[in-house]
This record gives structure tokens, sequence and C-alpha cells, in this order.
């Protein structure tokens, strides 16, 4: 019985591997999607928050706040059924990247905005004194210093990222989470598939950790 199951999971592990690796892809373009959008909204909101402009720091904040307070999940469902009642019908996929980018952008505001209030002050009077502008000091001098301070905490939300993207699965986006359910619905191999999937996301997420943990001891290796 026993060399019977695992002749029946050896023919159809291929098969199921195929399907779930399909999902992988779509996995992967919906973190890539959401996170480039999330930096992209972090770092555009740290940056605008060091000119200390009362009402853009409290619509900032208010940003950050709210979108750190609502469940990623939440999101999903605003921006895959909530939209239709303006006229906009978005697809799965575009749907689970906007809301996750949103997610995302709350916190990475706030890992920006924490690598560059760790600079210190007299570097930016150093460089207003040779005659640079905010806009020059910003660029070449505080941005590249901080965005080697963020990398490691970057680095662990794209982790934390990969794994949230199974949220996507709520709003029928093809990621590995449901092509899982579809699967195991079909076949009912439950525990073997979902096996495979934890499987696919430590694949996915070890590399980046090792990375992270590689980048933390040289962080504390040069202090």
């Amino acid at each position: 019985m026993f060399m019977d199951s695992l002749a029946y999971i050896g023919s159809r592990a291929p098969v199921y591997l195929e399907v779930l690796l399909q999902g992988a892809g779509v996995t992967v373009m919906i973190t890539a999607g959401s996170f480039l959008m999330a930096v992209f909204i972090g770092l555009t909101l740290a940056i605008l928050k060091t000119y200390r402009l009362s009402i853009v720091n409290a619509l900032i904040n208010v940003y950050v706040e709210l979108f750190r307070g609502i469940p990623a999940l939440t999101l999903l469902f605003i921006c895959y059924f909530g939209l239709t009642y303006v006229g906009t019908r978005l697809n799965p996929l575009p749907a689970a990247i906007i809301g996750l980018g949103l997610s995302g952008g709350a916190y990475c505001t706030e890992i920006f905005r924490s690598g560059i209030s760790a600079l210190h002050h007299g570097q930016r009077e150093a460089a207003a004194a040779v005659g640079m502008k905010p806009f020059m000091t910003m660029r070449y001098i505080i941005l590249p210093q901080a965005l080697r301070i963020t990398l490691p905490p970057l680095g662990n939300y794209a982790v934390g990222l990969i794994k949230d993207t199974a949220v996507a699965s709520a709003v029928a986006a093809p990621e590995i989470l449901f092509r899982a359910r579809n699967l195991t619905t079909e076949t009912f191999d439950t525990a073997f598939i979902y096996l495979l999937v934890a499987c696919l996301y430590f694949c996915m997420t070890f590399p980046i950790a090792r990375w992270v943990d590689h980048l933390e001891k040289k962080k504390a290796s040069q202090s």
C-alpha cells in the first residue's frame, strides 16, 4: 500500500508541479509589480516629508496610518469589487498589484523615512555650505546613504510580500494558492499539493532571506 502511494505521488508530482509553477510565475509578477509600486510611493512620500510642509506631512501621515491599519485583503476587495460602483472594473492581476502596492507603500514610507532620519543633519548643512541645492543634496548625498540603510528592511518586506500574495487568490488572481485550490478540488490530493506549495514559497523566499542576513551581518561588522 505504501509503495503504491509513493508510485501514485511520483506519477502525479510532475503534473501538479507544472500547474503550480505557472502560478508561481503569476506570484512573481504580482510581487514585482506591487513591490515597485510600494517602493515608488514610499520613497516619494518619505522625500516629501523631509521638506516639513505641515499640510503635506499631515496628508502623508493620514495615508500611512490608514493603509497600515487596513488589511491587504480588504484593499484587494475594494480594488476588485468596490471600483465597479464608480464605473471601473479591474482584472484580478492589476487589482492585486494595486491593492498590495498601496498597502506596502505605507510601510515603505516609514522604512525610507527611518533611513533618511538616521543620517546626521550636519551632512545637509555641509552640502548647503558648499552651495548645493536641496534637490542635489537629496539626490547625491542623502539618498545613496539612506538606500544602503534601508536595504535589509526592504528585503524583509519583499519576503513578506511574496507570502502576502496568497491573498490575491481571493480575487481569482491565478497565483500559486489559487492553482493549488483548483488542483485539490479536482484531485483531493490536498496534503501533497500544499506540501509542494510550501516548497515553492520556500524556494522563492529563502534566497532573499539569506541576502538580507548577509546585509545585516555586513552592516554589523562595519559599525
